[in-house]
């Protein structure tokens, strides 16, 4: 039997895809370019959506910082535009939060294979070998 999804997680990915197009051609500022919306959790009553995000290209945690602001400045700004194109009762407030688990994964798979290297550099010719 399929799962069926509740209605904030409709909402959520909705509001994803609404967000993502609005960010790209709504908004002008550079500090905003490039930025992924790898998640968004609205609250069961559709009063709030927690928005995450990580950029595309590399950037500096003061960079990063300054895109959430700029985010999170503009939330008001986005709501509006997310409540002409969608047809909610109640669009959720939304509260911008950068998204680092796609570079602390890159980072720990790094110390992996690091760490896989060395352990082969490091072991004994077994006996049987």
């Amino acid at each position: 039997m399929p799962r069926e999804f509740t209605r904030a997680e409709r909402v959520a990915d909705a509001l994803q895809r609404e967000l993502a197009v609005l960010i790209r051609e709504e908004m002008g500022d550079p500090r905003v370019n490039f930025v992924n919306i790898t998640g968004v959790d609205v609250s069961r009553d559709l009063a709030a959506a927690k928005v995450h995000v990580n950029y595309v290209d590399e950037r500096e945690a003061k960079e990063r910082n300054a895109g959430v602001k700029v985010l999170n400045g503009a939330s008001g700004f986005l709501r509006t535009k997310v409540a002409k194109r969608m047809q909610l009762r109640i669009v959720p407030s939304l509260k911008f939060i950068y998204d680092d688990t796609g570079r602390r994964g890159q980072e720990l798979s790094a110390l992996i294979d690091s760490a896989l290297a060395a352990d082969k550099h490091n072991a004994k010719p077994s006996e049987n070998d």
